[in-house]
């Protein structure tokens, strides 16, 4: 998800799609620890949109 699409959300929308973005990053870790992930940078990416997020969340808080 880049930064133009997070900026367009709502804050409810934003705050919806930033807990499924952690129970799916969630997900992805502990599958990875059962097993290898086949593509490993995926667990980068979610990490990275789940920063996306909350700085987005952070800037509108303040």
């Amino acid at each position: 998800m880049k930064i133009k699409e997070v900026r367009e959300l709502e804050t409810n929308d934003l705050v919806e799609k930033l807990e499924n973005a952690k129970t799916a990053l969630e997900t992805l870790k502990l599958n990875h620890q059962v097993s290898p992930l086949e593509n490993p940078s995926q667990i980068k990416a979610a990490r990275r949109d789940i920063a996306r997020m909350m700085t987005e969340l952070n800037s509108r808080n303040k």
